[in-house]
């Protein structure tokens, strides 16, 4: 059988050890004689998965006693309304805007009546090619945040350098390099993050906010409510419990890979990888301004958009899968998150490698 990988944006391959535990536990877990998926929310059980992941990411990410984990639902694009919400009301909320995702969070921002939203970056006119910059005098330092997208998953850049901000909480959406790439928690009031690409299924949504962010608001509703949800333990209601405990499980594994650091360093091989072939062949070519290149999502394109076509379906039969580019920016796009092998990247390149040699002279 071939083996497959998969380039997916999300939702993304996990580890195949990861696969293999929750198998063996589907049916009998802890010899509780039931599944995970049929644990009570209230039980025992299911607080130790639940205590033991909110544990293993806060060791994980050096996560300080002064910031709460949340275990939620609805995405990270439920979030877009949740921050301003929360944090933002009767205030200024600044955004940069660096790509696609950006650019939604800034449009759910701007339906809430009581939140001003104020660009104070973009780099939209550049087709969202590079990371724009946002000197944090230009900054007014009343404003509730700052919000970025750390990793923009669709356009294949990223933040290098933080930006400053004075002594405006930075807010981070790192759905798609969260535990990827070694963040300083104490830099951020606030990051949200969608699991399925580095943490688990689709379904779980994690917030980690710092505690003086966290106020009193009796007139927003329970679930869309910070306070309600740290002061219930995320137990407010029920929630995507089979996903904490793959997170959980996952969280175990990067722990046993030697943690954040260890995990950003081969990233940083595997990414380097495909950006050194790309970067000296003749026949395909990166879209995106090279200093701001994302670690974990590569697009890529050929000479014609019907070379693009027939990458794909080919490298599709070869088990490189799912390698086609978001339909707002075409080509290809190999996401590299902390599930996919080196091994994987060498085949993809190898795959490149036959390609270009066979179609490099056929590319009007």
């Amino acid at each position: 059988m071939t083996t497959i990988y998969n380039f997916s944006a999300g939702p993304a391959m996990l580890p195949h050890e990861v696969l293999l535990t929750a198998q063996n536990e589907l049916l009998n877990y802890q010899n509780s004689g039931m599944s995970v998926m049929e644990l009570s929310h209230r039980s025992s059980l299911f607080d130790d998965i639940i205590t033991d992941a909110e544990k293993l990411l806060r060791e994980l990410m050096a996560i300080p006693d002064n910031y709460r984990v949340l275990f939620l639902q609805g995405g990270a694009s439920l979030q877009f309304t949740m921050v301003p919400l929360n944090l933002a009301a009767g205030r200024t909320a600044y955004y940069i805007n660096s790509g696609s995702w950006a650019k939604k969070a800034i449009a759910e921002a701007h339906k809430i009546s009581s939140v001003t939203p104020v660009v104070a970056a973009s780099s939209e006119e550049q087709r969202f090619t590079t990371i724009p910059s946002c000197p944090a005098d230009t900054l007014a330092q009343d404003a509730a945040y700052l919000h970025i997208t750390t990793n923009n998953t669709i356009e294949g850049t990223a933040f290098q350098t933080l930006p400053e901000t004075g002594g405006i909480p930075l807010v981070a959406d790192m759905s798609s390099n969260i535990l990827s790439n070694d963040y300083d928690v104490r830099d951020f009031g606030l990051i949200y993050a969608g699991a399925q690409k580095n943490i688990g299924p689709a379904g779980l949504t994690v917030v980690i906010v710092r505690e003086d962010l966290l106020q009193k608001n009796d007139t927003l509703p329970a679930m869309l409510n910070y306070t309600v949800q740290a002061e219930n333990r995320s137990l407010y209601n029920t929630p995507p419990t089979y996903s904490i405990y793959i997170a959980k499980l996952v969280f175990e594994w990067l722990k046993e890979k030697g943690g954040v650091q260890a995990i950003t360093e081969a990233n940083r091989r595997k990414a380097g990888l495909l950006y050194d072939y790309i970067d000296q062949s003749d026949f395909f070519t990166s879209p995106v301004n090279k200093a701001d290149r994302s670690l974990t999502n590569i697009p890529f394109i050929a000479p014609t958009a019907e070379l693009d076509q027939l990458f794909v379906k080919e490298a599709a039969q070869h088990g490189l899968v799912n390698l086609k580019g978001h339909r707002s920016v075409g080509g290809m796009r190999a996401s590299l998150y902390n599930a996919m092998p080196l091994a994987g990247v060498e085949a993809l390149v190898a795959f490149m490698t036959d390609f270009e040699h066979t179609h490099g002279g056929n590319q009007a």
